[in-house]
């Protein structure tokens, strides 16, 4: 539903001014463009616009979902609390028990989906910008409604709400009951920051609601600074690290923690950008990964919503760059052949 989303926000010229919603990566201006064309049958617009509404229409199908609806227990014995398994661990066929798991990079254990919030976060996610997108466009109330019962259903009913840590996330058997890696099951959230925005002024969307969310995002954001799982993924190199530096720069915007979120964009030139590409734009963290493409487009994609982030802040990760010639403009080129068919992705990914 979000690859919709993006399409329109990036085909829909810029030269509409109405209120702007308060959002981060999403474009307020696009948003203002979007409102103004519709109703309006335009080829630059008639098209995204229709998958857009197409994506919504599917969406207010869906049923709420909530991480009570798992059958597993997590440690904590608190079905409230997320809980996922990671992707690439197997068991040991040399063990008896096969335990610890060992890593296959690239292969996904089909026990990932056993327990089912990482799923089911990604549905809510999903759901709720889709629906929050057509909202903003349309004014239509149905979509704002349901939307508003997604968020309510994952983030604030007591009976039905996720705690606001990733404790459970992306456990290994044998070797941990959650870490700081399972915390990138929670970079969707990024998206539920605008969708709050795009919600603004909705009959839908209560104070009682906004307050509610920025308490749930509060605690979350502590968890995150704070917790041993939380300071693991900020340390994390790859794009793990990137990933976290997106996910709580957004949450602190939303918090009107202007300064933290500054902080953590201006640090992002020497933590990731000039420790992550080398020289000729490759990014080798994410090239020893079986599925190095995927990984190198993650990485990037978040280095990109960073910059995004800084031009509120006037700092320019877009140019910034090393001496040796580290910066996000190598990385692009360095993946641009592949994209466009020039050259095979193999004959990049040889480190």
């Amino acid at each position: 539903m979000i690859v919709a989303a993006v399409t329109l926000l990036c085909s829909i010229s810029l030269n509409a001014q109405q209120h702007a919603p308060n959002v981060f990566l999403v474009d307020a201006s696009t948003i203002g463009a979007a409102r103004a064309s519709h109703g309006k049958q335009t080829s630059e617009f008639e098209r995204p616009f229709g998958a857009l509404i197409r994506e919504a229409q599917e969406a207010l199908k869906l049923k709420p979902v909530s991480v009570m609806q798992k059958t597993q227990l997590p440690p904590s014995g608190d079905k409230h609390d997320y809980m996922s398994v990671a992707p690439y661990w197997w068991p040991d066929s040399t063990k008896p028990d096969g335990l610890p798991y060992i890593r296959r990079d690239g292969e996904v254990n089909p026990d990932r989906y056993l327990v089912g919030d990482r799923d089911r976060i990604g549905t809510m996610v999903a759901s709720v910008f889709t629906l929050s997108l057509a909202y903003g466009i349309t004014n239509d109330e149905r979509y704002a409604a349901h939307a508003t019962e997604f968020l309510r259903t994952w983030f604030l009913n007591p009976a039905t709400r996720m705690n606001p840590n990733l404790n459970y996330a992306q456990a290994v058997r044998g070797q941990n009951e959650g870490r700081g890696t399972g915390i990138i099951d929670g970079y969707g959230l990024r998206h539920v920051v605008d969708a709050i925005g795009l919600l603004a002024g909705s009959r839908s969307w209560t104070a009682a609601d906004q307050e509610g969310m920025k308490q749930w995002f509060s605690s979350y954001l502590d968890w995150l600074l704070n917790s041993k799982n939380g300071k693991d993924e900020a340390a994390a190199k790859n794009n793990h690290g990137t990933t976290y530096d997106v996910q709580t720069s957004m949450i602190a915007l939303f918090l009107g923690k202007d300064d933290l979120a500054r902080e953590i964009v201006r640090a992002a030139q020497t933590k990731r950008i000039a420790r992550q590409i080398e020289p000729d734009g490759a990014q080798p963290l994410e090239l020893v990964r079986t599925k190095s493409w995927n990984y190198s487009m993650l990485n990037l994609e978040a280095l990109m919503q960073l910059a995004w982030i800084g031009d509120r802040f006037g700092e320019n990760l877009w140019t910034y760059g090393t001496e040796d010639g580290r910066c996000m403009r190598k990385a692009i080129d360095y993946l641009l052949p592949a994209a466009f068919g020039k050259e095979t992705w193999n004959s990049f990914s040889s480190i």
